[in-house]
């Protein structure tokens, strides 16, 4: 029998199910720091990313950055209306409301301009969830939209402070830039705890949130 037929009638090693379980863990853990890359960093170029934005002087000393980014064909001034009046109770987040209701926070995405929304103005509040909300830091039309809050954990104080910003960025030719920055600045040692599922949840809701805003601002503007 030659070499090659005898290595065609070689047995071949079945793994067994603990190994693929195994491997697959490892090979999971071994991508994580490049899936969390790509994620925090969804969509935005190397300048969008380096770039100084509004809002980042309220948290200095962030631990998490995230900044994701999508281009829209619409001027600013036609996608702003949209971020102006996000929030629970108000124009939604535009993103996988499903999601968000399956935890009980009862979004729902508007498809409609509303003007009883229109009028965000610095030191308002943008509701997240019945009972928690986000203070308007930044209300630069149409360029700059920044939230600032802090989240607690039953009676201790808050383990992050964070910021969420909204940055529209005109193109020459008409078109915009939508760039939304997370910062996360921890004030307890295991805020990382908390911060990491919710920066897995935030990446869904974020690219699904980029899109969502894209698909209103760029088709018919219906107003109310």
């Amino acid at each position: 029998m030659s070499l090659v037929r005898r290595w065609i009638h070689l047995p071949v090693p079945v793994p067994s199910g603990r190994a693929v379980a195994l491997g697959a863990v490892v090979g999971g853990v071994a991508s994580l720091p490049l899936l969390r890359g790509w994620a925090i960093t969804h969509g935005a170029t190397d300048a969008e990313l380096a770039a100084r934005l509004p809002g980042d002087d309220v948290v200095p000393r962030a631990n998490v950055v995230a900044t994701r980014a999508i281009a829209i064909a619409a001027p600013p001034e036609d996608v702003w209306p949209w971020l102006v009046q996000i929030g629970q109770g108000r124009g939604g987040f535009y993103s996988f409301d499903w999601l968000g209701n399956t935890l009980g926070l009862d979004i729902h995405s508007a498809d409609a301009i509303e003007q009883r929304w229109q009028d965000l103005a610095v030191g308002g509040l943008v509701p997240l969830a019945k009972d928690v909300a986000l203070e308007a830091v930044v209300v630069d039309t149409p360029r700059a939209l920044v939230l600032h809050g802090t989240v607690a954990r039953g009676a201790t104080s808050p383990p992050f402070d964070f910021t969420w910003a909204f940055v529209l960025v005109p193109r020459p030719d008409g078109t915009s830039r939508l760039v939304v920055r997370e910062r996360y600045g921890y004030t307890r040692r295991w805020a990382s705890l908390v911060v990491e599922p919710i920066q897995a949840i935030s990446t869904i809701m974020t690219i699904g949130m980029l899109r969502g805003i894209r698909s209103r601002a760029e088709g018919p503007t219906p107003a109310r």
